[in-house]
């Protein structure tokens, strides 16, 4: 009898001397498949997220959005979907949010990495105009602001709202909520 499998580990194509509409055709084709697609430079990027993956996305996405909530913070989850420059960029963070409004591109992206550096993704969102870039890697955050020559590393989030968060709490949480959300929850709470 089979047994089913869970895909712990991200699958990554790269096709490189693409156009924007090799690109567009790729989106529609692959729309109703569970992957994030991205654009920058000639190169598509196909990923297609494995477990482990959506677990510390969706445990981000949800304490972020709980301190947002016991904060008072305005926010707008705008999640996953695919941000659009034609025909220069376009990306699909993990999540995403918009603070204080909507708008058509959010403020904050968060990407989770686990098998491709961070730093060359941060010339999609400097096309796309994202103000902060937010990468999980190996357990911890790493926070970048756009400024007039790209992104520079910052210790804090300067989006109103976010500037109190403690981004080393909250990465203590994240790890304590991969076996213990309530736990998590708790000591995220008490750090508020």
């Amino acid at each position: 009898m089979p047994t089913a499998q869970t895909h712990s580990q991200d699958s990554v194509i790269l096709l490189h001397n693409k156009s924007w509409q090799d690109f567009e055709q790729m989106d529609r084709l692959f729309s109703e498949v569970k992957r994030r697609l991205s654009f920058y430079q000639g190169t598509i990027e196909l990923r297609m997220p494995g477990q482990d993956h959506k677990v510390f996305s969706g445990i981000i996405a949800f304490l972020l959005g709980l301190y947002c909530l016991d904060k008072g913070v305005w926010f707008l989850p705008t999640g996953s979907f695919t941000q659009k420059k034609p025909p220069e960029a376009a990306a699909e963070a993990d999540e995403s949010y918009c603070f204080g409004s909507r708008k058509p591109i959010p403020d904050l992206a968060i990407e989770i990495i686990f098998t491709s550096g961070s730093e060359s993704k941060l010339l999609k969102y400097q096309a796309l105009g994202v103000l902060e870039v937010w990468f999980w890697e190996d357990g911890v955050f790493k926070l970048y602001r756009l400024s007039d020559n790209g992104y520079q590393a910052i210790q804090s989030s300067l989006i109103p709202g976010l500037e109190d968060l403690d981004i080393q709490l909250l990465s203590r949480c994240v790890l304590i909520a991969e076996t213990d959300m309530q736990t998590a929850v708790n000591e995220l709470r008490k750090g508020i």
